[in-house]
């Protein structure tokens, strides 16, 4: 086993990535964001593209490859999920090979099982969310414009280039903030350059000789980069416009503010654990301090040489992204999120590794990683419990209408009136439905007004309970009250009152987490 490590460590690494990530998905509840990707991904294509334009164009590409996915599999929590863990074990596979391509073997190594630790992969891999996507994209586009720049030395980098432009097009599609990468790739070039003619100067003052062979960035290179990013970026506009007239969406989020330094040295990363966010910083500011120090001796060795430009390709796709998200943020255009920051997960395992493998011998080495593993573990346990999802009960609640409709009937007729979900005073409580249609299978949704699929927007908009409910009982005999606690819009007593004046009353109530269930048989 330990031989088949170090003989595919990107194929080792990223099995053992998919099946952590993967293993319990299916336990936490879902919660408002995953059902937002259940109701999408489950409408026609018609319907798809009809939202697409009122809200969500930002996740268009990714509700439309989960459309396909649900299409061949199904949907369940399970396979909502899974290929946010399969991502994940593609993105651990792909820090192996960038830090084996930036420093060696052990680099490479070290960076895909730190990358598969921290707090906010386990995080991401177990989310129905584009998030772990994010950090996929991220770390393959800079594989691949790191070979594009070494193979233009060779003149046969045109279909590199190439590569790079499609990528980019298609990683900013799926998710706009991912043109931050492309940015932060500009700074590495440009660092790189600035860092070369530096060597120069100080061998012409000096009088030492300068490195041997071509430099590694020329403006050659400069300029094959600005045209596939801007033909990219020509090519990306029109998702770019539309996604900047649905900015209302994330007016939820804060401006700077007491929590904002909190999240950027603890959330984004290593999921507000404190110790593992001190000792990580603590780490990668050694590890860059380190490099940049041996390197710039009067003869650095090429290890060292190396491991610098490691530095220079991770440094700005940790800094950037989130400097520029904050300092928009601090400009009035509310666009930071910790979530958001995922794009950087896999160069600051890179950062991270680079300091571990200061340490020797081997076993030392081996020992740290261990620890660096071990402290994950509480974090990995954690997103995998069954409220782990911003103490989300929906599960709960679907499971106790589930097992009393089984144990007390049979072919019943019932509906059903889905009041306001708390914290989403705009949205009702239809949003448990997407999630968990088996235990609502069958009954009549008795005050619907709009549909969302079918108007264009994400949830279900309820009308006049004195004019539907009536409407709409029929044959009823049991109709369920399902929805939110105190700071939810409560519709309960104004249901109860249209359900009394037609023979029904309150059988038996349920309150768990924030979910209200009210179960009403006719008299």
């Amino acid at each position: 086993m330990a031989g088949a490590v170090v003989r595919t460590p990107e194929l080792t690494i990223g099995a053992l990535g998919v099946l952590v990530t993967a293993a319990f998905a299916w336990v936490p509840s879902l919660w408002y964001d995953e059902a937002a990707t259940v109701t999408s991904a489950q409408r026609t294509w018609a319907q798809l593209w009809a939202e697409l334009h009122n809200v969500d164009a930002v996740h268009g590409l990714y509700y439309s490859l989960m459309h396909v996915w649900f299409w061949l599999v199904g949907y369940t929590p399970f396979t909502l999920r899974f290929p946010s863990a399969l991502a994940v074990g593609v993105a651990a596979g792909l820090v192996v090979a960038l830090g084996r391509r930036l420093g060696g073997r052990r680099l490479g190594i070290t960076a895909g099982l730190v990358f598969l630790a921290l707090p906010r992969v386990q995080w991401a891999g177990s989310e129905g969310r584009p998030y772990a996507t994010i950090t996929t994209l991220a770390v393959c586009l800079t594989l691949v414009g790191l070979t594009a720049v070494r193979r233009t030395r060779t003149g046969r980098s045109l279909h590199w280039w190439l590569a790079y432009g499609a990528l980019a097009l298609v990683a900013v599609t799926f998710n706009v903030y991912l043109s931050l990468a492309v940015v932060a790739h500009a700074v590495t070039l440009l660092w790189t350059i600035a860092v070369r003619r530096l060597e120069v100067r100080r061998a012409t003052v000096h009088r030492t000789p300068t490195l041997p062979g071509a430099p590694l960035v020329t403006g050659g290179v400069l300029l094959r980069w600005a045209v596939a990013s801007a033909i990219a970026a020509v090519a990306v506009s029109p998702v770019v416009v539309t996604i900047a007239s649905q900015s209302k969406q994330v007016s939820w989020i804060a401006g700077i503010g007491e929590r904002t330094g909190a999240q950027v040295f603890a959330t984004a990363w290593f999921g507000a654990v404190d110790v593992y966010a001190a000792v990580a910083w603590t780490l990668m500011v050694l590890g860059v301090v380190v490099v940049l120090v041996e390197a710039h001796r009067r003869s650095p060795s090429v290890r060292a040489l190396v491991r610098a430009q490691a530095v220079r390709v991770a440094v700005p796709l940790v800094v950037i992204p989130t400097a520029a998200l904050v300092l928009a943020t601090a400009m009035g255009k509310h666009l930071y999120s910790p979530k958001y920051a995922t794009l950087s997960l896999p160069f600051v395992a890179l950062l991270i590794a680079l300091a571990l493998t200061l340490i020797r011998p081997k076993a030392l080495l081996a020992g740290a990683v261990a620890v660096v593993l071990v402290l994950s573990v509480p974090t990995a346990i954690a997103v995998k419990e069954p409220l782990a999802k911003q103490d989300s009960t929906w599960a709960r609640a679907a499971s106790i209408i589930e097992t009393e409709r089984s144990a007390n009937r049979v072919d019943a007729d019932e509906g059903v009136v889905f009041g306001s979900v708390y914290g989403h005073p705009g949205t009702t409580a239809d949003i448990i439905r997407v999630s968990y249609p088996e235990a609502f299978a069958g009954m009549t949704d008795l005050g619907v007004r709009k549909v969302g699929a079918e108007t264009g927007v994400l949830w279900n908009q309820t009308g006049d309970l004195a004019t539907t409910i009536p409407s709409r009982l029929d044959d009823i005999d049991t109709v369920w009250f399902v929805g939110g606690t105190v700071k939810a819009r409560n519709i309960e007593p104004e249901t109860a009152s249209v359900l009394a004046e037609h023979g029904f009353t309150a059988k038996e109530h349920w309150t768990t987490g924030t979910v209200v269930i009210t179960e009403f048989v006719r008299r």
